[in-house]
């Protein structure tokens, strides 16, 4: 039976020695680690005084251990540099190595100037301009995938599609009803208080059929969806990034566009007029409820002179507006899904991206449909 070489475990200890051409030498010995150093608080100021006399001779060879705490310690003890004169053994000088290898980084000042100025601006109009040709390319290979579909039409995703319907339409119901029928009372109110001054009370037909028909009920079912499900599509693409699952669907040969985009582009197409529709439903009878009860307009009253004050052509412009809100809700979500990157920072960071620029888009959209409109569909 062989036997194994003890290590001492002599405390840490410092001695100061004079060479021969004057100078001095600091010899350290013992086991320099954690567990002695914490017990020797004196051998650590020491060190550091002595560090700070400028002593360029360290003989560490007859150190029986050392961890990289107590490396860390020397290392900093001598100014984030080695010594001119250093003795030590070769397997403690892989610590040394390690902290010699690790630069601080070096942190610039921040100048704030006009030349900053520029140079923000140009790098959002310059991020601005790449993530618009990323969404047009993104709209041109919709346009193929949908050609190619029409000459295979077995291969439409059904299943795919009629699974967002159901999860952006259908699980939407609620939500926009409650708050189309919160928004109908709160604006025949507001109306009524106005009309009353002018003896006007009557119109209160006009101006909720109008308002909530080609505007609002439209507006209000996209802006709820796209910060309902343009965040959901966005964050499911988001997460399979993470998961690794896309680059899968490529390795397989599964196109990311007709399978991820195109059904989520179509059902949102179809769904938001749906939406849109029922939406404008819930703010029409809200409002009914609190015309009734404010100006004594009776729901006979309001159901019969509806069709009248607003031409058919204004529930054509809130379809087809609604129809436009749904593709650049479901094109913005999957652009900022595909840009995440494999972390979670990213994740939550582009979702939020995804529904700011959804909302701001819808808004954009609608401004340019009531100036092209302006003339349209008005009694």
């Amino acid at each position: 039976m062989t036997d194994t070489p003890i290590i001492s475990e002599l405390p840490p200890s410092l001695t100061l020695l004079k060479q021969d051409n004057a100078q001095s030498c600091v010899k350290l010995s013992g086991c320099w680690n954690l567990r002695h150093l914490s017990m020797n608080v004196d051998i650590q100021q020491q060190i550091k005084r002595v560090a700070a006399n400028n002593i360029q001779c360290w003989d560490i060879t007859s150190v029986d251990v050392l961890d990289s705490v107590a490396a860390l310690l020397l290392w900093q003890a001598w100014g984030e540099q080695l010594p001119t004169a250093l003795q030590v053994k070769p397997e403690h000088q892989r610590l040394f190595a390690r902290w010699q290898a690790q630069k601080p980084p070096i942190i610039e000042p921040v100048r704030f100037g006009l030349r900053l100025f520029v140079d923000y601006w140009r790098q959002a109009l310059l991020s601005f301009w790449t993530q618009l040709l990323s969404v047009l390319t993104l709209l041109g290979q919709l346009l193929l995938d949908s050609l190619y579909l029409l000459w295979h039409p077995q291969e439409i995703p059904w299943a795919e599609i009629s699974i967002t319907i159901y999860e952006a339409g259908v699980r939407a119901l609620g939500i926009t009803a409650l708050v189309g029928f919160l928004i109908g009372i709160v604006l025949s109110y507001l109306s009524a208080l106005q009309l009353k001054t002018f003896g006007a009370e009557v119109y209160i037909i006009d101006i909720l059929g109008l308002s909530i028909i080609r505007e609002l009920g439209p507006l209000l079912a996209a802006i709820l969806v796209a910060g309902r499900s343009g965040s959901a599509i966005t964050a499911q693409i988001g997460i399979m990034r993470v998961t690794e699952e896309l680059d899968a669907l490529s390795a397989m040969g599964i196109s990311h566009s007709l399978r991820l985009i195109l059904p989520k582009v179509m059902a949102l197409t179809i769904t938001m007029p749906l939406l849109s529709t029922w939406t404008s439903a819930a703010a029409l009878i809200g409002g009914m409820f609190s015309a009734q009860n404010t100006l004594d307009i009776s729901y006979q009253q309001f159901l019969v002179k509806l069709p009248d004050v607003v031409p058919l052509l204004n529930v054509f412009i809130g379809l087809g507006k609604s129809a436009v809100f749904g593709l650049m809700i479901a094109l913005i979500a999957c652009h900022f899904g595909f840009r995440i990157k494999p972390n979670t920072e990213s994740l939550g960071s582009e979702t939020t991206n995804s529904v700011v620029a959804a909302i701001t888009v819808v808004i954009m959209v609608d401004a340019l449909f009531a100036i092209l409109f302006m003339g349209i569909g008005m009694p």
